[in-house]
């Protein structure tokens, strides 16, 4: 069935995610409370909610989204093309013009949204912040009263668990052992949030967040037994 599947009819996807605020201290009380129950259970008995802060973008209620970038094949007649788009900057007019890519290009009952660890972080943290901004959610992000085989989502993590699912592989190890060129020489998921909101440098987080959209194409055709994207083949928009 994955053989199967038209890689043109896929919408590659990663997003990079920072606490909504740069600092603990900017929360209100209601919210620094909150955040306390929210992370007890992750924090060492030493470890108060402030110094935990930093990890606050991994949550969507304490999180926002500064970055989605998205790739898709296009299959010409001498051969393919690989196209990368980021939407990034303030977070409810990326999402808007996220949602706009999704209904006029990516709507269709046989288009799916493929992501690393998609199912559990990407697709469900971007639903949420949706909600939470206040924008209607696409038709590919509205998961109610689906069944399983409905949802129109493929994660690189699930094709690689076979089934174990008590089994993570991060995608830096996957790209490692199938022989795909590791996808970050710059910076790695713990150090956006200061290079956002210390260096304020966007830039090299977008450009991080597209070469894990490019790794998480080039394993999907590294699944399906088939030759990796060339430099020559990979546009951005």
């Amino acid at each position: 069935m994955f053989q199967k599947i038209d890689l043109n009819q896929l919408l590659f996807l990663d997003i990079e995610t920072v606490p909504e605020k740069a600092t603990f201290d900017e929360l209100s009380e209601t919210e620094k409370e909150l955040f306390a129950a929210k992370t007890q259970y992750q924090r060492k008995e030493d470890q108060s909610p402030e110094s935990f802060y930093e990890r606050a973008g991994i949550w969507a209620e304490f999180g926002k989204i500064v970055c989605i970038s998205v790739g898709f094949f296009n299959t010409l007649n001498d051969g393919r093309e690989f196209r990368i788009k980021s939407f990034y900057g303030e977070e409810n007019k990326l999402l808007v013009d996220f949602k706009a890519l999704l209904e006029n290009h990516f709507s269709q009952p046989a288009h799916l949204l493929c992501a690393h660890n998609g199912k559990e972080f990407d697709f469900p943290y971007i639903a949420r912040r949706m909600i939470i901004q206040g924008i209607d959610l696409p038709a590919k992000l509205n998961l109610f009263n689906k069944k399983p085989w409905e949802v129109p989502h493929l994660d690189t993590l699930h094709l690689w668990r076979f089934g174990d699912y008590k089994h993570y592989t991060s995608l830096s190890l996957m790209a490692h052992v199938l022989g795909i060129p590791t996808p970050k020489d710059d910076i790695d998921g713990s150090q956006v949030a200061q290079v956002y909101y210390e260096e304020k440098n966007l830039d090299r987080i977008v450009i991080y967040c597209e070469k894990d959209v490019i790794t998480i194409a080039q394993i999907v055709l590294r699944l399906r037994n088939q030759l990796l994207l060339q430099p020559q083949e990979i546009l951005h928009s």
